[in-house]
């Protein structure tokens, strides 16, 4: 086994870890900012201080960075509900506002696109993209599922509102992406909520 310096090669290098979470996390803040229009590694590594050529040693491609950054979207998301979820002073149907409020920043439309893109590309087989339907749907389910269950609701019943909801604001979003009508989804939204959790207040 040839090695380098001290390590196998092939072997993971220490803070290599580290560094990759560092850079994927800059670039979630890259695409939020600025969103995906033509955005190429060359391009993305110089407007996060590396080389495209780093990139490629982190992540293998644009498409598997790509990947990686509609994951770590869609975990500072969840991380955002459970904070919601966790304040005393905010009801549960407070804490989808909020959380709605957050999803349709105008400054996260580039995050949204990107995913519903990586999306459609794991639908149709594209492998690179394939990675993204892992935990797409249950990373989700699991937190929703036991507010659900907190809130008294039986495990099955439980799962399915939560399906419903995270159906609904995927759906929602992707409806404010192609028609730019915000008055319009957010009043379909608030419709939802009050169906969903009764007489909203």
């Amino acid at each position: 086994m040839k090695m380098v310096g001290s390590a196998p090669e092939g072997a993971p290098v220490p803070g290599d870890a580290d560094r990759r979470t560092q850079l994927v996390n800059a670039a979630v803040d890259h695409v939020a900012a600025h969103g995906i229009t033509d955005l190429s590694l060359r391009g993305l590594g110089s407007a996060i201080g590396v080389s495209h050529r780093m990139l490629i040693h982190h992540f293998g491609s644009k498409e598997q960075l790509f990947v990686e950054i509609v994951r770590t979207s869609e975990r500072r998301q969840r991380d955002l509900l459970s904070q919601l979820r966790q304040d005393p002073g905010l009801s549960p149907v407070d804490a989808a506002r909020l959380l709605w409020r957050h999803l349709t920043d105008p400054r996260l439309a580039g995050q949204e696109r990107l995913f519903f893109e990586i999306y459609g590309q794991a639908l149709r087989g594209r492998p690179e993209a394939a990675p993204v339907l892992e935990g797409l749907v249950n990373d989700w389910l699991e937190p929703l599922v036991a507010a659900e269950v907190a809130m008294g609701a039986a495990p099955a019943v439980a799962r399915n509102r939560a399906r419903l909801g995270l159906a609904t604001v995927r759906g929602l979003l992707l409806d404010l992406l192609a028609t730019g009508d915000r008055d319009g989804v957010d009043a379909a939204m608030e419709d939802f909520l009050q169906l969903y959790y009764g007489d909203a207040k």
